[in-house]
């Protein structure tokens, strides 16, 4: 029973987390980014990790060749400034928040089914009490080529994988003090924000400041995936490896990376796309650009109401679901491509998984 609870939670997970306008031609997005080449503002004393986001008018969404339905139309929105973190919240500063709390997150209690069951068809049958185990999904690759399809033969839900254990309960993040917290919940997140008087990040802001004073580029560093060969983010390499086979044979590294490994946008934020997801304090619908176009150029948009995706099989089109930005270490060009500021998705709230994580921002 307990291998049937871990595949049905497995299934829960997964499928909360993969899931103006017409006159932007397809010439326009082919433009050269044009760069504002702002200033690198960083914050001191309560500001201190954080850089300062100017405000100002974008356009936000995509409709380039690269671009999902999820992310059109492209439209105009402005936003007000705004202090970001420069880097997504480390294990340091989370076990900080850890020590001086006592917070338990998501993945170290006993799962409710109360919860569960609101992202899993009507009538699916409640597991046994025992078989309800703390955990969280780890992604565990192939050791060949797969369909790629069929995400459940990379990913796992592991007992015990928690932030400090992330892939499970033999791992650890000793040494990995400036690496990513991973493995932490959108309700984990707010509890880290409370604690730290910041909060979440809309996702307009993060959409603004992703962009770095480029206007329409394709990646947060501007239009070519790797100028004069170099890379740019902590992505899936699909020619070193195909996504997502790990297999023992390979050489290929996977996994999160230090932050500010590689060079930081034009803002200064380092891992805005790629190495993890990055959890937003909007509620996820598909169609929420097509809803925001309709009206007047917003000012601020604090996004839907309530959550709408009816593009992920298994899962009920109104489950509850928080946008997640940036894609992770396991984007690939073949697989997953959402290493660009537009490309979104939505997340069960309670979902812990080895490639999201978040960072916040602050008005005062």
């Amino acid at each position: 029973m307990r291998r049937s609870l871990i595949k049905v939670v497995s299934a829960i997970s997964l499928a909360a987390t993969l899931g103006a306008s017409a006159a932007f031609s397809l010439s326009v997005w082919k433009e050269h980014a044009r760069i504002s080449r702002p200033n690198v503002i960083e914050g001191e004393g309560t500001f201190r990790g954080m850089v300062w986001i100017p405000g100002g008018e974008f356009i936000m969404g995509s409709e380039g060749p690269l671009a999902k339905p999820n992310e059109q139309p492209a439209h105009r929105v402005r936003v007000h400034s705004f202090w970001m973190d420069r880097t997504p919240v480390t294990n340091v500063r989370f076990a900080t928040f850890v020590s001086a709390t006592g917070y338990v997150t998501t993945a170290e209690r006993r799962p409710e089914w109360g919860t569960l069951k609101l992202q899993l068809p009507e009538g699916t049958p409640e597991p046994a009490d025992g078989d309800l185990v703390p955990g969280a999904m780890v992604f565990v690759g192939t050791e060949q080529s797969v369909d790629l399809n069929d995400y459940a033969q990379w990913w796992r839900y592991v007992p015990g994988a928690d932030w400090r254990h992330p892939q499970g309960p033999d791992s650890s993040i000793i040494g990995k003090d400036d690496y990513p917290v991973v493995q932490v919940s959108y309700e984990d997140a707010l509890a880290y924000a409370r604690w730290a008087g910041k909060r979440l990040p809309t996702e307009a802001e993060w959409e603004f400041a992703a962009r770095g004073g480029l206007r329409k580029a394709t990646y947060a560093w501007g239009n070519e995936f790797t100028p004069r060969g170099r890379r740019m983010a902590n992505v899936w390499d699909g020619s070193a490896q195909p996504f997502p086979v790990v297999g023992p044979r390979t050489a290929f590294e996977h996994g999160t990376s230090r932050v500010c490994s590689f060079p930081p946008n034009g803002y200064g934020l380092c891992d805005v796309t790629g190495n993890v997801w990055q959890w937003i304090a909007d509620w996820y619908r598909a169609d929420a650009f097509v809803l925001e176009a309709q009206g007047a150029e917003p000012l601020d948009p604090q996004g839907p109401r309530n959550s709408y995706d009816p593009d992920e099989p298994g899962t009920p089109a109104n489950a509850a679901k928080r946008v997640i930005r940036g894609g992770s270490f396991l984007c690939s060009r073949e697989y997953c491509l959402s290493y660009r500021p537009s490309a979104r998705r939505g997340a069960d709230p309670y979902t812990s998984m080895s490639h999201i994580g978040f960072r916040l921002v602050s008005s005062d």
